[in-house]
């Protein structure tokens, strides 16, 4: 019996994923965000199994689609510093200032117009150090930490967070943010004494969903790319899954070194497998 289903059942998932596909691109094309409703008409849907469809493929429901969009064109155009920051609200789909202002912190993580003068009058504190997994980079906003970074260079990590904010105030940190770097570095010498740190979290809707799944994997357990998926009613979206453990810029803070392949194998990592390797050793010893 479930021989015979398994062929339309192939084929409709086909369907949807093309419906889908095409219903991100009106998104992605149309001025002021589609409705439900006209979204699931132009699908020949039901708007409520439009949505589930829409949201099993994507991993996001229509509406998040969409906000996220608008977020990642509105930021596009405030980086290149042309027009005013009401144009740029306005060619972004949004039919209110008021609308985007009330999101603007979660989206941008500051001010507009601090955002489109690559985060002039922002002040990040920042460290750099050498520890046992090479070079690190710590840097508070005025939120909380918006990034620890692994690598080799300590140049390089530090130019990857200037890049991020051409414009704002880099500066050394004081004794309290000596203090959060110290637990940051304790953590990755000893993973058994656990980490709390208020973090400012940048991302889409959906990124942040995953990266909340992330927060809750034990120290020394390790969960799929799949399972990951699953736990957010996305159980499609194992390729999107892993682009956010990919665009996760606070290494051990969301322990995206914790998910690995189907068939428990190590790979992809943002700071290097063989970091992920070891990090993964040190948990499951302790």
């Amino acid at each position: 019996m479930s021989a015979e289903k398994t062929p339309a059942t192939h084929v409709n998932s086909q369907r949807h994923a093309v419906l889908v596909a095409e219903a991100c691109r009106r998104i992605d094309a149309a001025e002021q965000a589609p409705s439900l409703g006209e979204l699931a008409e132009q699908a020949g849907l039901s708007p409520h199994h439009f949505h589930r469809v829409f949201k099993a493929i994507t991993g996001v429901t229509p509406k998040a689609y969409a906000d996220a969009h608008r977020a990642n064109a509105i930021r596009a155009r405030l980086a290149t510093g042309n027009g005013s920051v009401t144009d740029a609200i306005f060619d972004a789909g949004y039919n209110a200032n008021s609308r985007f202002y009330e999101q603007s912190d979660a989206v941008l993580g500051m001010q507009p117009r601090q955002y489109r003068a690559g985060g002039v009058d922002t002040r990040i504190m920042f460290a750099l150090a050498q520890c046992s997994l090479g070079a690190i980079l710590v840097a508070r906003s005025e939120k909380g930490v918006c990034a620890i970074s692994l690598g080799d260079d300590p140049e390089l990590l530090l130019r990857e967070l200037e890049d991020r904010f051409p414009r704002a105030e880099l500066v050394g940190g004081d004794v309290a943010f000596e203090q959060l770097v110290a637990k940051v570095l304790g953590f990755i010498e000893a993973p058994n004494l656990g980490i709390d740190l208020p973090l400012d979290v940048r991302g889409t809707a959906f990124q942040q969903r995953v990266w909340q799944a992330l927060r809750g994997i034990p120290p020394g357990q390790t969960v799929s790319y799949a399972r990951i998926a699953e736990a957010i009613g996305s159980p499609r979206s194992v390729r999107a899954v892993a682009g956010a453990c990919a665009a996760n810029t606070l290494a051990i803070a969301i322990p995206c070194h914790r998910v690995v392949r189907s068939d428990g194998g190590i790979s992809g990592y943002r700071w290097g497998v063989a970091r992920k390797r070891e990090l993964l050793l040190r948990e499951s010893a302790t």
